[in-house]
C-alpha cells in the first residue's frame, strides 16, 4: 500500500419540504443576530436581508445547518479522518420520482 494520502468525496443529497417559511426565516434571523455569530454589523444586515428576501427558505436553512454536522455521518468510522464539509442549499421542484418510489417502499 502506498504512503500517499487517499481521499474520498462523499456526496449526500437531501430534499426537505418547507412547512413554514416564516418560522424558518425567523429561526435563521435569530442565528444571524445571536451575539456568538462571527459577523460584523454590516454582514448581519446583509445576511438578514438575504434571508428575508428568499421566499424559498434556502438561505434560511443554510444558516440553520452546520457543515460540521455532516461530518457526524462518518465520525464512528475509525479507519477514516473527516477533513472537510461543505454545505449548499438550493430550491428544488420536490422529490424526484425515484425518491418518491423509495419512500413508498420504506
Amino acid at each position: 500500500m502506498s504512503d500517499e494520502p487517499k481521499f474520498l468525496r462523499l456526496t449526500v443529497e437531501l430534499t426537505v419540504e418547507v412547512l413554514d417559511v416564516n418560522t424558518l426565516q425567523a429561526a435563521a434571523l435569530a442565528e444571524i443576530r445571536h451575539p456568538d455569530a462571527d459577523l460584523t454589523e454590516e454582514e448581519r444586515t446583509e445576511q438578514a436581508e438575504l434571508v428575508g428576501s428568499d421566499d424559498s427558505g434556502a438561505s434560511a436553512l443554510q444558516w440553520l445547518i452546520e457543515p460540521d454536522h455532516v461530518l457526524q455521518l462518518v465520525d464512528h468510522i475509525t479507519e477514516i479522518e473527516p477533513r472537510e464539509a461543505v454545505l449548499g442549499v438550493e430550491p428544488s421542484e420536490g422529490p424526484s420520482e425515484e425518491e418518491e418510489e423509495e419512500h413508498d417502499h420504506v
